[in-house]
């Protein structure tokens, strides 16, 4: 007797096999909703090797980086162990996957996983990955894929860290000829590590919890220092925590807004850094 086949399920033989969502319920489906011999019908597809290995921790990787055209692609691939991620194999998996990202521009990570490999149109991608698995005897998984466009008024820095472990991006708007500060913001992005861009974008919930801890720590003072008290607080949290706050870490008498401020106006252009982000590899 067939069994309703539900997200839950699906998700749970994508964490035991690793393969892609789409053959995960297509495997429930034909097996009633069985998981067990969903697995069977897998391995039985070709998959033995990497359906034996899918349930180990992946908590090692490398970043990808590769660019085509107006696209540049990140691709976070994770193994099981350092030794593996220094293997040559394994950093040829990473960069042959990232460059097929790059040319694709996949619109998820499943939709990349499921496409056609094109060097090999008889395998999908997650497919060519399951043949690393079986070369190197390690669960290997592509944990998640990022496609960016370089657009007409805009420039992009990327920033590889320790090897690839550690990847960011910068955006700075008003110019695509400032991509050498978009990547100095970078680096001082892998370094400082912000968690926002600018106290704009802090959620109100995060800024009224800064708020209470302000207070509690200022238990007993007068009602009228408390505000400015709790004032000066929140700007130590954004100059902390905002990226655009931040002392710039090659010269820490400028904030991240001064540097492209300065920047701008020595190349008479209105710069903004717009967005950021900072892969961190197991994140």
């Amino acid at each position: 007797m067939s069994q309703p086949i539900t997200a839950a399920m699906i998700k749970d033989l994508r964490d035991r096999t690793g393969i892609a969502m789409g053959k995960c319920k297509e495997a429930l489906e034909e097996a009633k909703g069985d998981i067990e011999l969903a697995i069977a019908n897998l391995r039985k597809a070709g998959m033995a090797s990497a359906v034996k290995k899918e349930g180990r921790a992946t908590n090692e990787g490398l970043i990808g980086i590769a660019e085509a055209g107006n696209t540049i692609a990140l691709v976070e691939v994770n193994a099981e162990t350092d030794f593996v991620v220094k293997n040559e194999r394994f950093k040829e998996f990473v960069e042959s996957v990232a460059q097929e990202a790059a040319k694709t521009a996949p619109a998820s990570l499943e939709a990349f996983l499921a496409q056609k490999y094109s060097k090999d149109s008889a395998l999908t991608v997650d497919q060519y990955r399951a043949t690393i698995v079986q070369t190197i005897g390690e669960n290997i998984q592509i944990r998640r894929v990022l496609i960016l466009h370089k657009s007409a008024d805009k420039s992009l820095g990327v920033y590889s860290h320790l090897g690839g472990k550690i990847v960011t991006v910068v955006e700075i708007t008003g110019s695509t000829s400032q991509e050498a500060l978009a990547k100095d913001i970078a680096m001082h992005v892998a370094a400082a590590s912000p968690e926002y861009l600018s106290p704009e974008t802090v959620p109100a919930s995060v800024i009224e919890q800064e708020k209470e801890i302000a207070k509690g720590q200022m238990a007993g003072k007068p009602a009228n220092m408390m505000e400015k008290i709790v004032e000066g607080k929140l700007k130590a949290f954004y100059d902390a925590a905002c990226l655009v706050c931040q002392k710039y870490i090659r010269d820490d008498s400028l904030t991240i807004t001064d540097l492209v401020n300065k920047h701008g106006k020595e190349s008479n252009q209105s710069l903004k850094v717009t967005k950021f982000l900072r892969w961190n590899v197991g994140q």
